[in-house]
């Protein structure tokens, strides 16, 4: 997938979604405590191949001002009730390759159904966006992470190292998800 194409469904990806009890909007300086507070947890730290820990409040503000309005990326702070920041969800855009859905969720709120539910929206509208298809990576032994893909429509297409970041050479599960035209 070439960066005119990424562009062109980037632009076409809207700025909000709802679902029954979440919002999904653009991350602002606003999200920066609780960002910073939520994503200050080493067992999300240790799932995650792009976070560093300990994670502060600048951090936080170099992801909302730095990297989540680059052309890489389209990020979503998740709201539950559209007021309680709950974590972040979105698309990375790598030229050549499809989108890789990413994500993560505060320790208060997982096993309640909200990474699915934040999940589906995204990919829902990715598909409205045009987008063929998806990717999305998670730690061999993180089974949560994987059935919330899988809940999603994703399949296994392989396991191996993870690639980059702070979980490189790790052991990952590929999947990915094949919209039909």
């Amino acid at each position: 997938m070439n960066e005119r194409i990424m562009n062109s469904i980037k632009d076409r990806l809207p700025a909000t979604l709802t679902t029954d009890r979440l919002v999904l909007t653009t991350p602002t300086l606003e999200h920066v405590p609780d960002i910073a507070r939520l994503a200050n947890n080493f067992a999300i730290y240790e799932m995650m191949a792009r976070l560093p820990f300990p994670y502060s409040e600048d951090d936080a503000r170099f992801f909302v001002e730095q990297i989540a309005p680059t052309d890489a990326e389209h990020c979503y702070a998740v709201l539950l009730g559209g007021t309680s920041f709950m974590g972040i969800v979105g698309l990375h855009f790598v030229d050549g390759m499809a989108p890789e859905l990413g994500y993560w969720l505060g320790e208060p709120y997982w096993g309640q159904g909200y990474a699915t539910e934040a999940t589906r929206a995204v990919v829902n509208a990715a598909k409205l966006a045009g987008v063929p298809t998806l990717r999305s990576r998670a730690l061999s032994h993180n089974a949560r992470s994987s059935n919330v893909l899988r809940k999603n429509g994703f399949v296994e297409t392989g396991e191996g190292p993870d690639p980059a970041g702070t979980n490189a050479g790790k052991p990952a599960t590929f999947m990915t998800l094949e919209f039909a035209r």
